[in-house]
């Protein structure tokens, strides 16, 4: 699978990505492009950014250019572009920093869970960059759905 770099104004983008299991970086807002495509070069990451010049002018090796400006049309384009299979499950990847969740008993971190969420089922996992808890809630049942809908064939 491949991993991406988005650019600054790909935020959304890049959650979506890292929802599904894609290794999606991102740079903060004032990072020059110089150092955006060297990143992209070094780390062996396709860039993603809807800047035309930027792709023009610099050459990425591997770049790809988001026209969409709804994120789920951008996701779309780039899962259809890049072959990306549906995932055996989502929300493996921490949404804010990328890194790869690990699962946790619920007792070790119910003091960081609503109550109501204590009581649902399944596993509960925790990102060991940020501290961040995930847990099958509401939100993560409603972006499943909209993530169904990404990979319609499955």
């Amino acid at each position: 699978m491949s991993r991406f770099l988005a650019d600054a104004m790909l935020g959304r983008l890049a959650r979506w990505l890292r929802a599904i299991g894609c290794d999606t970086a991102q740079l903060p807002v004032h990072a020059p492009d110089a150092e955006i495509v060297a990143l992209a070069r070094r780390e062996d990451r396709v860039l993603l950014t809807r800047d035309r010049h930027l792709l023009r002018e610099l050459r990425p090796p591997r770049g790809f250019e988001v026209r969409s400006d709804e994120p789920l049309e951008q996701l779309r384009s780039v899962v259809g572009a890049f072959d990306i299979a549906r995932p055996a499950a989502f929300f493996t990847r921490c949404l804010v920093d990328n890194t790869p969740l690990l699962e946790v008993a619920h007792a070790d971190v119910a003091d960081r869970i609503p109550p109501l969420a204590r009581k649902l089922p399944g596993p509960v996992f925790q990102c060991p960059t940020c501290g961040r808890v995930f847990w099958r809630g509401s939100h993560a049942r409603r972006m499943e759905h909209i993530l169904e809908e990404v990979f319609p064939q499955h």
